[in-house]
């Protein structure tokens, strides 16, 4: 159960070891096992954390508002929202009653059930489910069956893997539920651009959380599950599994620093590595090798490992190969999976039309990652490397994600690229095809710091575009004001060299590239960050026009 505590006291040792001692007392009082309340201090304040009974969390989530409240002294900014008093007696009459009413006995015997059969449980405030995709039922959880009524011979559950990382995600999501249809898998994946079953949209929108992971493991429809997993829906609500095949990690960069507690990319590191603990001894951590970050945070981890890097012969695979482990990479130009002792070739990466003749480097990344996940979960080799051959061929296949079009003459790269690293790989890939000149839309949401948004400028200035055109993102302020983050890009901009006739305005994401399209002439090449999915839409049918 976590709480984050803001404002003086939040930094106030004092206060933290009273609210540990309150959550003890209480806890004990209820006969809760051990709380093991812990405290993370951070810039933004600190993070209040116990372990709570699952069929108590939201007495849990009360009692940890008290202890707080009773521990942190009163300054006037909050109105308090549990009882003013510390009468253990009185309080533990009143929690007991609570957790009592919160309690449902038809779910624990359910879960009890299940999990006896090893079988997984998948709930929310409306509907409890056992199994996962084609394995799965779903009861509303105001009409649950009693477990002799549970079809168990007909429940299962389906091979699921994780992917997080700061860059990569959705591409490793989208290509590897590909290779699992390519071998003939009817995969489901969730992803921050919605729901897909068999290569059909079920729903849209956002899907990178734990929602998007339930709606795809109760899907009938699904016998191999990928679902990206966010940062963001990590640290707000955790995860929807406690039990996967396979959790990939793609990357760590200096993304979302200042929210939830993350103040550094050791802290982004170990948000992303909770995707170990479904993971357990049993399945396979499958990590970027190359990434020192990633790699000291995981150093803590007791998962089996796979590790993957553009490099065969980079000095962390192997190290990784000579203690026997599965690794990922390139050598003469080949892609190689060396597992059990064999190396076998995947087929060349400049063939593999995801790499854009090999100049997308960053993409030689995912493909690996996706070969070690998807070997890790069983696919045929044959089948992964068919599909690296023609995966990326069409914008269909990875749309928003480094998508080539041409437009009178010019190359137009579109991509989603929302922080300094992924705008750099980006802007690498526009650099290795050789423009007359270089054109970039720059913009982004407002829930990134100042820093951050001078250092994405900083990148932008540094590859020497000939033109930018600023944009605003005003369905994404998220409490900025109007023109504050347009203006500080530019000023940024023009402090790292670039002149005042090479920077544009618009306060319109759609306008700001169509200006960038009026812009171009042949031979230039046009950088196209996208944020938003209907900007998107109505660009792909401009640029199909041509």
């Amino acid at each position: 159960m976590v709480l984050q505590a803001l404002g003086p006291a939040a930094h106030d040792g004092q206060a933290h070891a009273a609210w540990a001692t309150r959550v003890h007392a209480l806890c004990a009082a209820l006969h809760w096992p051990a709380p093991e309340p812990v405290v993370q201090a951070h810039a933004q304040g600190a993070t209040l954390a116990f372990a709570a009974p699952e069929d108590a969390l939201l007495t849990a989530t009360e009692i940890n508002e008290w202890a707080w409240e009773r521990s942190s002294p009163a300054d006037g900014s909050w109105v308090p929202l549990q009882p003013a008093n510390d009468d253990l007696q009185a309080l533990t009459a009143q929690f007991s009653r609570r957790a009592a009413d919160e309690l449902s006995r038809p779910v624990q015997q359910l879960r009890a059930a299940a999990r006896g059969r090893g079988l997984p449980v998948f709930e929310d405030d409306d509907s409890l489910s056992i199994g996962a995709g084609s394995g799965s039922r779903t009861w509303p959880r105001a009409a649950l069956p009693l477990p002799m009524d549970v079809p168990w011979a007909a429940l299962h559950d389906v091979p699921t893997v994780l992917i997080s990382g700061s860059n990569g995600k959705t591409t490793c999501t989208r290509l590897l539920a590909a290779m699992a249809q390519a071998a003939g898998r009817q995969a489901g994946y969730s992803s921050t651009e919605g729901v897909w079953v068999g290569g059909l949209q079920a729903s849209a929108g956002d899907y990178a959380g734990p929602a998007g992971a339930r709606a795809v493991l109760r899907h009938a429809g699904v016998d191999f599950a990928v679902l990206e997993t966010a940062r963001g829906g990590i640290l707000r609500r955790g995860l929807a599994v406690v039990r996967a095949d396979v959790a990939v990690v793609t990357n760590i960069s200096a993304d979302h620093l200042g929210e939830y507690g993350i103040d550094n990319v050791q802290d982004i590191a170990a948000a992303k590595l909770a995707l170990a603990h479904p993971v357990g001894t049993r399945g396979t951590l499958v990590l970027n090798g190359a990434d020192a970050v990633l790699m000291q945070g995981a150093a803590r981890v007791g998962a089996v490992k796979a590790l993957f890097a553009a490099e065969h012969d980079h000095p962390a695979l192997a190290a990784h190969r000579a203690h026997g482990g599965t690794t990922c990479g390139v050598a003469n130009g080949q892609l190689l999976l060396h597992a059990g002792g064999t190396a076998n070739d995947l087929g060349a990466v400049a063939g593999m039309p995801l790499t854009l003749g090999g100049a997308a480097a960053f993409n030689i990344d995912n493909i690996a990652a996706c070969v070690l996940a998807g070997h890790a979960t069983g696919l045929p080799l044959n089948a992964m490397r068919s599909m690296l051959q023609r995966f990326g061929s069409t914008a269909l296949d990875n749309p928003g994600r480094l998508e080539r079009w041409p437009w009178r003459g010019a190359t137009v790269l579109l991509d989603y690229a929302h922080n300094p690293d992924g705008l750099a790989q980006l802007l690498s890939v526009a650099r290795a095809l050789k423009p007359q000149r270089l054109g970039l839309l720059l913009g982004q949401a407002g829930n990134r710091d100042d820093a951050a948004i001078a250092e994405l400028a900083r990148v932008a200035a540094g590859f020497q575009p000939e033109r930018v055109v600023v944009k605003e993102l005003p369905g994404m302020l998220r409490g900025r004001a109007v023109g504050e983050l347009p203006a500080l890009i530019e000023s940024t901009l023009l402090a790292a060299g670039l002149s005042a006739h090479q920077v544009q305005h618009h306060a319109d994401e759609l306008e700001a590239a169509q200006a960038l399209l009026a812009w171009a002439e042949a031979g230039d090449v046009l950088v196209l960050p996208i944020h938003t999915a209907a900007v998107r839409t109505a660009l792909a049918q401009v640029l199909s026009r041509g």
